[in-house]
């Protein structure tokens, strides 16, 4: 239940309200408008007087409403009008005029608009013209002349619907902490639908800037991205002539004069105001990084596999960090992805952008390899042929996902951990699509039975538990090809596999194969020791613990991360 909170001034602003809730809507939605509660119990109502004249009705309403404001004179508040619609989510039951009725006197309460039992308090009414949602409208001046006590009242309301939910059995949203986007109005809906638009344009606004900060290296190029995708930017310029914020609009959406609205950067999301993604410009540019030259896909994949590292072992600020890239890293993805993929990968971006924001403060200095090799992705797009490149990356984000998920819950994240899992089920179906194909070609290219048996024997003597599981996994000729590549590639193909089994437990994998032969391929794609380095390496151990060299894992192992079913 989402109730949401509009405060409006004016001579004529009760008036306007009360015309509003009972008109036809903007679109004709507003079906049978009519009163469920008022401040007294007997209210006018215009839409259901049968022998009265409905606009009487509404003028004798409005009157009523208005009196306590009226009585005040040039003393009244600026905004005298309180709007707070209340709807429902579309899987909830339909409730009746009388539960409505409910509602409405429990919000207003917890607003300070009417306390319970306070007979002096704010007028109101309750307006129901659709299944699913009412309006409450009330004027700001109480009938004894003075002014309601309503601090703070959107978190009360808020608190107010989330006990509403659990007694109504209703869809239990989360309780935020105020970093979420703001979520557009009931107005804009209704004009992206008259514009033809799939979406709003605060929300189209929200997408392009959001991938244009992923993409752009610096701000000129920032600008630039914006311009290629039909954003028009107006800059706030300081005394200095310098640039302090900024404002976006779509050509297409204008208001009444003909003239683009704008909306401020930090209006679309907490983190797009121009200080701050300056901020995340310099962060990322403030340093040299060491990289693999031309082989940004195995950079990127490489530093998207140390984020649960971060997220179990680092502090808050650097974890926070960790997930502003990772959201980064999904809305390229979604840019770069072969087009059957783009669909589900956009849709795992967009949920898992409320998932990259809390209220602790983002350390962004590590975040630099993975910023910087997405980058060079975009500007590159070709993975290798088989796919495999590609799908190791969404591997690896999907894992880190899990653990933001985890990471969330563990800190009481409600809206955020909720984002994370809903990004985790799009990445899913996005990774099935991929993987597939990809572990099919792989098998095809399956070593000689001999071989694989070496492997097999390997397998149970160094992993006897999940042995069983793994060799009947239908992934399992895939792997064997993997660890064929690896040996001759010049590593000890047993190493790797130790290596890929000690990460992390199997336990939860859907297909433990599968993700072995991810595993495999990534640390098979770190160049190989030479044979000299090799023997060097196992005399210094053998000289140091005069024992023979065990392999270690190449990271320690994690805890076991929330179940995605790979």
């Amino acid at each position: 239940m989402i109730p949401k909170i509009i405060l409006s001034s004016g001579p004529k602003a009760t008036r306007r309200t009360i015309g509003y809730l009972f008109g036809k809507g903007r679109a004709n939605e507003h079906v049978d408008p009519h009163l469920v509660a008022s401040w007294n119990g007997f209210a006018p109502d215009p839409g259901r007087s049968p022998h009265r004249d409905p606009k009487d009705a509404m003028a004798q309403l409005v009157a009523q409403l208005d009196q306590p404001v009226r009585m005040l004179g040039d003393k009244a508040p600026r905004d005298t009008v309180w709007h707070c619609p209340v709807r429902a989510a579309p899987e909830d039951p339909i409730l009746t005029d009388a539960q409505w009725a409910d509602i409405a006197r429990r919000i207003v309460a917890a607003a300070g608009i009417a306390p319970a039992g306070d007979d002096e308090a704010c007028r109101w009414v309750a307006v129901r013209h659709a299944d699913d949602h009412i309006h409450i409208a009330a004027t700001l001046v109480r009938q004894d002349g003075r002014r309601p006590e309503r601090g703070y009242d959107q978190r009360a309301v808020q608190r107010e619907a989330r006990k509403i939910e659990v007694d109504y059995g209703l869809r239990r949203l989360k309780q935020g902490d105020g970093t979420g986007a703001k979520r557009h109005s009931s107005k804009e809906h209704f004009k992206a639908k008259r514009l033809g638009q799939d979406a709003t344009s605060r929300d189209l606004l929200r997408l392009r800037v959001r991938r244009a900060v992923a993409a752009a290296s610096d701000e000129a190029e920032f600008f630039a991205l914006l311009e290629a995708t039909g954003v028009t930017v107006r800059l706030k310029l300081g005394p200095s002539g310098d640039a302090l914020g900024c404002n976006f609009a779509l050509p297409e959406d204008t208001n009444d004069k003909g003239e683009p609205v704008f909306y401020a950067g930090s209006s679309l999301a907490p983190d797009l105001s121009l200080p701050k993604i300056r901020k995340s410009f310099a962060v990322t540019n403030s340093a040299p990084v060491a990289a693999r030259p031309g082989d940004p896909w195995h950079q990127a994949t490489a530093a998207a596999e140390r984020i649960p590292h971060h997220l179990i072992r680092g502090d808050d600020p650097t974890a926070q960090g960790q997930l502003v890239a990772l959201g980064t890293t999904l809305d390229i993805l979604a840019i770069t992805a072969p087009t059957a993929l783009r669909a589900e990968l956009g849709k795992a971006a967009l949920a898992f952008e409320r998932a990259t924001r809390s209220r602790i403060a983002a350390d962004l200095d590590s975040t630099r390899v993975l910023r910087r090799s997405v980058q060079a992705i975009l500007r590159e797009r070709p993975a290798n042929r088989d796919g495999a490149t590609f799908t190791m990356l969404v591997d690896t984000v999907l894992t880190a996902v899990a653990f933001a998920m985890h990471w969330h819950r563990t800190r009481r994240h409600a809206q955020q951990e909720a984002a994370a899992e809903q990004a985790l089920v799009h990445l899913q179906i996005a990774y099935g699509q991929i993987a597939e194909p990809v572990l099919a070609g792989l098998a095809r290219r399956a070593p000689s039975l001999q071989m694989q048996q070496r492997f097999a024997r390997h397998l149970q003597q160094a992993a006897p538990d999940p042995a069983e599981r793994i060799l009947n996994d239908p992934a399992w000729d895939a792997l064997t090809t993997v660890l064929a590549e690896a040996e001759a590639a010049g590593h000890n193909a047993a190493t790797v596999l130790d290596q890929a089994l000690g990460q992390r437990p199997l336990d939860d994998a859907h297909s433990p194969a599968r993700a072995l032969t991810w595993r495999v391929r990534r640390l098979a794609e770190r160049h190989a020791p030479s044979p000299r380095a090799q023997a060097a390496k196992a005399r210094s151990a053998a000289q140091a613990h005069g024992a023979p060299v065990i392999p270690a894992a190449v990271a320690p192992p994690l805890p076991r991360p929330p179940s995605h079913r790979r």
